[in-house]
C-alpha cells in the first residue's frame, strides 16, 4: 500500500475475479454472468463499500457462518501504511553425512587417498539382484549402510563399473565384520 503504483493491481484483480468466475461456471455448469450476479455482494472498507465476491455457509447449532471473499480491498496509495515485516529464520543445517565422507578424501574400499570420486545407483533395489551368488563387497557396504552413493578411488570406481573385484581394503576384515 506504501507504492505509488498500487492502482496497477486493478488489472491483476480483474483478471484473477474472471478466472475464479470461470472456474465457478465451468464446475456449475453455468455461465460467467449468472455466477457474477449469483456471488456479487458489497463489503464496507475504510473508504466505503467495495463490490466483491462473497460465498456464505451456513452452519447449524448457532455456529457462526462461514463466509469466502474474494475483492473487497481498496487498491489505494496509504503514506501513513505501516510495514511489519517478520525477520527470516535463519536454519543452520548440519553437515551432511555425503559431504563428511567426501571431506574424509579417502575410498570407502580400500582406503586410497587419489584421485577419489563418487559412485551413484539410481535406487538401493538395484543392488538385489537375483541370481548372484555373493554380493562385491561394495554392493555389502552400501546395503549396509542403506546409502545410494559411495566414495571410491578412481580404479575401484572402475572396477565397480567393469564387473570386477574392486582393491582389497587393509582393514577388511574390520569392515566385513561391520557389514555381515
Amino acid at each position: 500500500m506504501l507504492a505509488l503504483n498500487v492502482s496497477w493491481f486493478h488489472k491483476l484483480r480483474w483478471v484473477m475475479q474472471v478466472s475464479l468466475l470461470k472456474t465457478l461456471a465451468n464446475k456449475h455448469k453455468s455461465s460467467v454472468n449468472k455466477m457474477a450476479r449469483k456471488y456479487k455482494a458489497v463489503t464496507q472498507t475504510l473508504y466505503g463499500p467495495q463490490k466483491c465476491l462473497e460465498i456464505v455457509v451456513q452452519r447449524e447449532n448457532g455456529k457462526k457462518p462461514l463466509i469466502a471473499r474474494f475483492g473487497g480491498i481498496p487498491l489505494r496509495h496509504q503514506k501513513e501504511a505501516v510495514l511489519i515485516d517478520k525477520a527470516p529464520k535463519v536454519i543452520v543445517y548440519a553437515r551432511n553425512e555425503l559431504i563428511k565422507r567426501l571431506l574424509a578424501d579417502a575410498c570407502e574400499l580400500c582406503g586410497s587417498r587419489d584421485d577419489v570420486e563418487v559412485h551413484h545407483i539410481r535406487k538401493l533395489a538395484d543392488l538385489k539382484q537375483k541370481g548372484r551368488k555373493e554380493k562385491p563387497i561394495w554392493m555389502q557396504v552400501m546395503s549396509y549402510r542403506r546409502r545410494k552413493t559411495l566414495v571410491v578411488c578412481h580404479f575401484c570406481h572402475e572396477a565397480i563399473h567393469a564387473g570386477r573385484p574392486t582393491a582389497q581394503r587393509r582393514r577388511r576384515t574390520s569392515l566385513e565384520s561391520r557389514i555381515r
